[in-house]
């Protein structure tokens, strides 16, 4: 019998305020994979990474997470949100930031240090620890949100439009830095973006939801899977034909909604 993927979504519905925001879906998400979802703009995309940390309940089904259901938010689980400058305490240093997670945590005072350490040289901020965030750019405050999600070494990732504010450079340098982040700790992602380039270049899968769900008309409505071999390229693996071809797949359901 194949045991249950990290993550599961079983036929999972939510309503909210009356509207059906997702319709029964189930998929799974296995340890180590990095799934991206897409989707127009209120298809329920943030609402699905939210039930998946417990901060949304289903109204029907169940999400579970190593075969128990998820109820409420663990420390199994981080998320990374798009507003970096909101996530930050603007009176706290980069280090200092990095330690809340620690706190809350429990973690005692004198096993932080290593730690804080040991994952600002992973984000390549060591040499800012002493820094305030409004002392650093967009991009490097994104960073210290992600070195604070990784300093309590969580299971899964959740990722909400984590580069959506930043520029393309800067946003292609994180997009590769996630990745090789993601290799080296063994972190699963589930990682919400409107950029379906982004979806494709970073994923192991891509699923893609519909608005308005109801009979007819599934939330979950495209899964797909990205066989493209891994480092990936900023240049070259988007100039490839199997990167192309999924680029238009997705634009033709994103555009039409050709399900």
């Amino acid at each position: 019998m194949t045991p249950p993927g990290l993550l599961s979504f079983d036929r999972v519905a939510i309503h909210l305020g009356g509207r059906e925001i997702l319709s029964p879906t189930t998929f799974e998400v296995a340890r180590g994979e990095f799934v991206c979802i897409v989707g127009a703009s209120g298809c329920g995309k943030t609402t699905l990474l939210r039930a998946a940390t417990g901060l949304v309940h289903a109204s029907s089904g169940a999400v579970l997470r190593n075969g128990q259901p998820v109820t409420q938010p663990s420390r199994e689980v981080a998320f990374v949100f798009q507003d970096y400058g909101r996530a930050l305490l603007p009176w706290r240093t980069v280090q200092g930031n990095v330690s809340l997670a620690l706190e809350a945590a429990g973690v005692a005072a004198d096993r932080r240090g290593a730690r804080i350490a040991e994952v600002l040289t992973k984000v390549g901020l060591a040499s800012h620890a002493g820094h305030f965030p409004a002392q650093l750019s967009g991009g490097m405050q994104q960073r210290v949100q992600i070195a604070r999600c990784l300093a309590h070494k969580p299971e899964i990732l959740m990722m909400d439009e984590p580069f959506g504010a930043l520029d393309a450079l800067t946003r292609q340098s994180l997009q590769d830095e996630v990745a090789r982040l993601v290799r080296d700790d063994g972190l699963t992602v589930l990682f919400v973006t409107h950029d379906l380039e982004e979806a494709i270049y970073l994923g192991d899968r891509v699923i893609a939801l519909q608005a308005n769900p109801g009979p007819g008309r599934p939330s979950l409505a495209r899964m797909i899977a990205v066989d493209i071999p891994r480092p990936r390229d900023q240049l070259s693996t988007r100039e490839q034909p199997e990167f192309l071809r999924l680029r238009r797949e997705l634009f033709a359901f994103i555009e039409h909604g050709h399900v």
